[in-house]
């Protein structure tokens, strides 16, 4: 799912290629996609946009006079630019294209869960009511005010992160990166946490979430985002699983639960301590092995 960095650099794209343009036409081909019918989207043709907002992992556009679009890409929803007005809204992964003088911009969905959403909120403070889940801002907090958002509710770090109502914008992805960067285990309770480690922690989001906006940001002012993935070859621990870590050479190891997969560096982040597979630990029970020697051996 698109994170904050990803938001932030479709938001930018959109900016450069749209702001102060009028709204030729909303074509929703995927009508399942649209969440919202009042106001109708109708309403919005041949109205300016205004604004570029992030909501979370949401990208909102809004109108004059006070109208936003807001898009949920869930998993595998993508964004795309085309510099051609009308341009053809592909069959099978298309959901709807809006189109302006510039271009258009088309949605698009891969597999057979289609759980992208299009709202349409007559204000921003209605948008705000619907969508925002309460999570704070991670690049507008200070230390204390960081740690008082993680200390509310006793949760494991990895947790901690990625609830919304704590903190907003942070995913699967980069909350993997985050933790290692800052030598945290993913399991470790918030209430646990020293001050050096929250101190660690602190400054591994800002420094993560900074880096990767600021790099995705610059490229979307000359290329709009096509390559928006939850795996990079940039990543050191997320998606990285068996590849070596690159601070300390061990391989990444994984704990997989649902749909979701935690990558972190056993040496790095957790004392040698191989975490429990959720899958895996229960079929070997007595045989799962419980460090990276075991687990060589």
């Amino acid at each position: 799912m698109p994170e904050l960095p990803d938001i932030e650099a479709y938001r930018t794209a959109l900016e450069d290629r749209v702001l102060g343009q009028p709204l030729v036409r909303a074509r929703i081909i995927s009508f399942s996609v649209l969440k919202t019918f009042d106001p109708p989207i109708e309403d919005l043709h041949g109205q300016e946009v205004t604004a570029t907002r992030r909501l979370g992992k949401r990208v909102c556009v809004g109108f004059a006079p006070d109208r936003w679009i807001v898009i949920h890409l869930m998993i595998t929803g993508r964004l795309r630019w085309y510099d051609e007005a009308g341009k053809a809204v592909p069959k099978k992964v298309g959901h709807g294209a809006f189109d302006f003088p510039s271009g258009t911009l088309l949605l698009t969905e891969q597999g057979t869960k289609k759980r992208a959403g299009i709202w349409v909120h007559g204000s921003w403070d209605a948008a705000v009511d619907e969508h925002d889940r309460g999570g704070v801002e991670p690049l507008e907090l200070d230390l204390a005010a960081f740690r008082e958002a993680l200390t509310r509710e006793n949760r494991t770090v990895k947790r901690a992160l990625t609830d919304p109502r704590i903190l907003s914008g942070i995913g699967n992805a980069f909350s993997d990166e985050i933790l290692l960067a800052a030598y945290l285990s993913p399991v470790k309770t918030t209430s646990r946490l020293d001050q050096d480690e929250f101190e660690r922690l602190y400054r591994a989001t800002q420094d993560v979430l900074t880096t990767w906006t600021d790099r995705l940001v610059a490229e979307a002012h000359d290329t709009f985002p096509e390559k928006v993935t939850a795996f990079r070859e940039e990543f050191g621990a997320h998606g990285r699983y068996g590849q070596p870590c690159p601070q300390c050479g061990d391989p990444i190891q994984r704990i997989r639960y649902a749909d979701n997969e935690t990558n972190y560096c056993a040496t790095c982040q957790t004392g040698g301590k191989l975490l429990a597979d959720r899958a895996l630990s229960r079929i070997l029970k007595d045989d799962w092995p419980r460090s990276l020697d075991e687990l060589d051996a």
